[in-house]
């Protein structure tokens, strides 16, 4: 019988190449010839790494160390496996550093994870969540930020030299305005030292937790969950302090550099990503949307409830476009997705190398029909959005009642003023929530001024954004402008501005969280454009849903086929509502949060007013089981009611004849 090690080589790697990551490791152990077959094979390492992880996309994959990265995996798992919480903690500048270079190493391409996801099903985002899925790993890694050691009590206060005279014109810290850390005015080398190593690791957690997707709602995840456990009050007061909202911070989620008076024309060389602000407003989200029973709907639920979701670059996926849902032209060609029981249409694609004389270079031009995604026949070709720009978003916004703001930011001062290193009280009160759809195309592209990243060019976009869950509210229905630009440390940094009759009104800061064209999306804050001392400010978040840009005969408003996605989100046949495990926090919640500003109380799905239209669309299709003649009875014509009743809330019908039969939809355009 042939020994195995007098084998020829390539039968060995062969061999060896089926064998686990962390078996691998054991094997030079075994004899010195297999220790010489292993060592230094890079072929060998690269065979097992492919077998078990993502293939990484090709643009970086010459630069991938596959020995190391394989090595790196095996310790993060061991790391992880690890029952104690404080045998972990220590490992968490390199746990940072595998969980990011094994997300920027993930695919791009493949199936979606779901059918009504955007991003691609990944074997490391796999692997991330299962092993952060243990409890006491979150609490090691995820959950290390000041405001978590706050809640546990953990954090010592030292006030500032000077105080913050809340006028947002100096900020004596670090810019980032993380009062939490109470030392960045400290002379002392010594606690210097120990609050840079602290400011390192708390940023490391936060920025995991966002990589994470899913907020992390209790101080302990590893023990109790209790009332006073709950994070979103500690969140929501590092939110809705206004004095984190300076010139040095740009009034979002940044730290460090400058004092350009908050224009954000040109970016700073060192300004830099507030992980923990990121943190905060995710939390604060993530809690208002779990409060409203949205986190359970798939096109929320893709993001907010799953861990590590599209948060890596280009993981975003667009959905495929409907029939006849684009221009009307006839050039669009058909075909038949995957996933998907009716055709889809494939736009018209521009040659390589042509170019439309349609007018799309004159920025003025392109701005003044970006409302719906570009001027009539527009074709961009996919070097105009280096930002995956174009198409359809969703927005979150929250706010508080400004008596409730006010009182929180000024109600005991000047009298008894917070010193700058002393975060204010934590704050449990009702926010409410706005849902808005918005549609946003390239209006001009310019090149990376000196202080932005020079890797991507500044790309300027325009169009418009509706209300989903209250068309009266004036402040979700506007006109929208922006820039999107990349940072000296490689982030991309979103700045949107909210236009009123041709007033800009509202303005935010943002940071796309898992980099250029990721699916997670963006996080940030917003305020009021002229940077108003007295505020309002509040979190947001936004995320792509479709590629679909309207043509020339729907501008400025949005269609029904735009809403589709989160349509056919709830009917998605991977669906299964989850019960909420976590029940502590919906006993604890505030009845305040689930009212309405005008006192009157949301239905379950979170939504004042005109119903539910998941809700709708379920009875729809019930009925459409019980009656296969195709015409409408009375139970289908009162479904039918209930539907449309609740479309005039989301402003989308203007001009479309609506027709329900059961659960199809069919809407056709008045001439």
């Amino acid at each position: 019988m042939t020994i195995f090690t007098e084998l020829p080589p390539e039968i060995i790697q062969n061999v060896l190449a089926h064998v686990g990551p962390r078996d691998l490791a054991r094997v030079p152990l075994v004899c010195q010839s297999l220790r010489y077959a292993v060592q230094d094979n890079k072929p060998l390492f690269k065979a097992v790494y492919l077998a078990h992880l993502d293939t990484p996309p090709a643009e970086i994959a010459k630069e991938v160390q596959w020995e190391k990265l394989l090595k790196d995996h095996v310790r993060l798992q061991v790391i992880c496996g690890r029952k104690e919480v404080n045998k972990k903690k220590r490992e968490l500048p390199f746990v940072y550093d595998t969980v990011t270079a094994l997300l920027r190493n993930a695919t791009t391409e493949g199936p979606r994870a779901s059918t009504s996801a955007t991003h691609p099903a990944s074997r490391n985002a796999q692997l991330l969540a299962s092993l952060f899925a243990d409890e006491t790993s979150q609490a090691a890694f995820l959950c290390r930020s000041s405001i978590y050691e706050r809640a546990r009590a953990e954090t010592i206060y030292r006030p500032s030299n000077t105080t913050n005279n809340n006028n947002n014109d100096d900020d004596s810290g670090n810019g980032s305005g993380s009062a939490d850390t109470g030392a960045s005015n400290d002379t002392d080398s010594g606690h210097s030292s120990i609050d840079d190593v602290l400011m390192s690791d708390r940023m490391r957690s936060a920025k995991l937790h966002c990589l994470y997707g899913k907020p992390v709602h209790y101080a302990h995840p590893e023990s109790h969950r209790t009332r006073h456990s709950r994070m979103r009050p500690f969140a929501c007061s590092r939110v809705y302090d206004l004095r984190q909202y300076t010139t040095q911070t740009r009034w979002g989620p940044f730290m460090g550099g400058g004092s350009d008076g908050g224009s954000g024309s040109g970016g700073d060389a060192d300004l830099r990503v507030d992980w923990e602000m990121v943190e905060a407003i995710m939390i604060v989200l993530g809690a208002n949307l779990r409060n409203l029973g949205l986190e359970t709907y798939p096109i929320y639920k893709n993001f907010w409830a799953t861990p590590f979701a599209g948060v890596w670059p280009n993981s975003y996926l667009g959905m495929p476009l409907l029939a006849g849902d684009d221009d009307g032209s006839g050039d669009d060609k058909t075909t038949q997705c995957e996933n998907c029981s009716r055709p889809i249409s494939v736009p018209p694609q521009v040659p390589s190398g042509e170019e439309q004389d349609d007018g799309s270079n004159d920025a003025e031009g392109a701005g003044a029909g970006a409302g719906a995604g570009g001027g009539e026949g527009t074709q961009k070709k996919a070097l105009d959005d280096p930002y995956g720009i174009n198409g359809t978003w969703l927005r979150v916004v929250c706010f508080l009642d400004y008596n409730d703001f006010f009182a929180y930011n000024f109600a005991q001062e000047p009298d008894h003023q917070l010193p700058a290193g002393v975060p204010r009280p934590a704050i449990d009160v009702g926010e409410a929530t706005r849902l808005i759809l918005m549609k946003i195309a390239v209006t001009e592209i310019e090149p990376p001024g000196p202080g932005d990243g020079q890797a991507m060019p500044v790309v300027h976009f325009r169009g418009i954004s509706r209300s989903l869950d209250d068309s009266w509210d004036d402040n979700a229905n506007s006109d929208l402008a922006g820039t999107i630009r990349m940072t000296k440390e490689g982030e991309v940094r979103w700045t949107t501005v909210s236009i009123f009759a041709g007033v800009e009104r509202w303005k935010s800061e943002s940071v796309q969280v898992g980099g250029v064209k990721s699916a997670r999306g963006v996080l940030g804050n917003w305020f009021d454009r002229d940077y108003d001392p007295r505020g309002p400010v509040g979190p947001t978040a936004f995320w792509k849903i479709s590629d679909r840009i309207a043509a020339s005969n729907h501008e400025q408003r949005v269609m029904l086929n735009d809403f589709l996605p989160i349509l056919e989100a709830v009917m998605d046949d991977d669906y299964e509502p989850d019960s909420d495990e976590e029940d502590v926090d919906d006993e604890d919640d505030d009845d305040d949060d689930n009212t309405n500003d005008n006192g009157e109380e949301e239905n379950e799905d979170g939504i004042g007013g005109g119903g539910s239209i998941d809700r709708t669309m379920q009875d729809t299709e019930d009925d459409d089981d019980d009656d296969d003649d195709g015409e409408m009875d009375s139970e289908d014509e009162a479904a039918q009611e209930r539907f449309l009743a609740s479309m005039p809330e989301i402003e989308i019908i203007d001009g479309t004849d609506i027709e329900i039969v059961g659960s199809r939809i069919i809407w056709t355009e008045r001439e």
